[in-house]
């Protein structure tokens, strides 16, 4: 069974396996060692139990599979983007030209250099290994998010977001950042990534045009990819707008990627939620329909994907298989939610 719980220092061989793997444009996996353990100490930290609303906090999880021990993904929550570091975007918006004496209207889209998402939290890093790519461990390693979100909401802000990986190729080549390159920064894609990855910001606020940025200057391949992913990233893009997340026009400064926002209580997982006592019983009865169930602790979460049984409204029942998962004994509760939509359930 894949389950879910925060990551330990033991995890590092996997993470910066993952980080390797991950390859160019990951901003928040870089390969550097030193990186690596200090996102794992500040991990562990955040899920000591304190925590200050004043402070951002990164939650770091590992997917596992508890029969073998094999860390197979990772995914991430940063509590306030923007507080220890500048949290960069550009704003895709619109200027008008007009004369009326002249007859003439002519409507231009900008970029527009911000840090709207101030304070906001921030789900990220999430990166699924090529082995474990079936069945439901993708919907497993980015929904439970939004349950340990909606458990612990008083960690994090009301407005989540997350930043989609725009479109470069194999060799790591960005048509949009080869434009800001060409004009602005001498320094290519990869190397400008890294150093972002490695909290090296200040070259940013150095050398980004301080103007906002006419898009029809831009070149054809740069425009073709403003608010576009990655191929590899769109069927994480299309889980994330099923559950309501939409772009409202902020893009990354590298990329040029979308970033998508949701309110934490529209959130789709979160909206169907319940939260009730289990009881823990040899066998229930069998159903097609599979749930996300995560516990409500916090240094010893855990979350993985099997059948309950509902019996109201604040109980329900879980096999031992399930409560060992999720180290949850008899008269302790859960949170649990629907893995699939309406639509696709059976």
């Amino acid at each position: 069974m894949l389950v879910i719980r925060p990551i330990e220092v033991s995890d590092y061989p996997a993470l910066e396996s993952i980080a390797r793997e991950s390859g160019i444009g990951f901003t928040s996996l870089p390969v550097n060692e030193r990186l690596l353990r200090k996102r794992i100490d500040a991990s562990e930290l955040a899920f000591s139990g304190d925590f200050s609303k004043k402070e951002n906090q990164s939650y770091l999880f590992v997917m596992e599979d508890n029969e073998t021990g094999e860390v197979v993904g990772t995914s991430g929550i940063e509590s306030r983007v923007g507080i220890d570091d500048a949290f960069y975007h550009y704003h895709l918006g619109k200027v008008v030209h007009a004369s009326q004496e002249l007859g003439i209207h002519n409507t231009v889209d900008i970029l527009t250099f911000c840090n709207d998402y101030t304070g906001v939290s921030e789900i990220c890093t999430l990166f699924l290994r090529e082995q474990a790519r079936n069945g439901l461990a993708g919907r497993l390693l980015s929904k439970f998010r939004f349950l340990f979100l909606a458990e612990h909401h008083v960690r994090f802000s009301d407005v989540i977001i997350a930043e989609m990986r725009g479109v470069s190729d194999e060799n790591g080549r960005s048509p949009f950042w080869e434009w800001l390159e060409k004009h602005f920064f001498s320094l290519d894609f990869p190397t400008a990534d890294y150093f972002t990855g490695i909290g090296n910001k200040v070259f940013i606020a150095e050398l980004m045009p301080k103007y906002p940025i006419y898009v029809n200057l831009l070149s054809e391949d740069a425009q073709a990819c403003i608010g576009k992913v990655h191929e590899k990233t769109k069927p994480a893009l299309r889980l994330l707008e099923q559950e309501g997340f939409r772009c409202r026009g902020y893009v990354d400064i590298f990329d040029a990627g979308p970033t998508v926002e949701a309110d934490l209580n529209n959130i789709e997982t979160v909206r169907n939620s319940r939260k009730a006592t289990i009881e823990v019983v040899d066998k229930i009865q069998p159903s097609k329909q599979e749930w996300l169930i995560v516990n409500t602790k916090v240094r010893e979460f855990r979350a993985c994907v099997g059948q309950l049984s509902v019996i109201n409204e604040d109980k329900v029942q879980i096999t031992p298989q399930i409560a060992n998962a999720l180290q949850l004994e008899r008269g302790e509760k859960l949170r649990y939610s629907p893995l699939l939509r309406k639509s696709k359930q059976i």
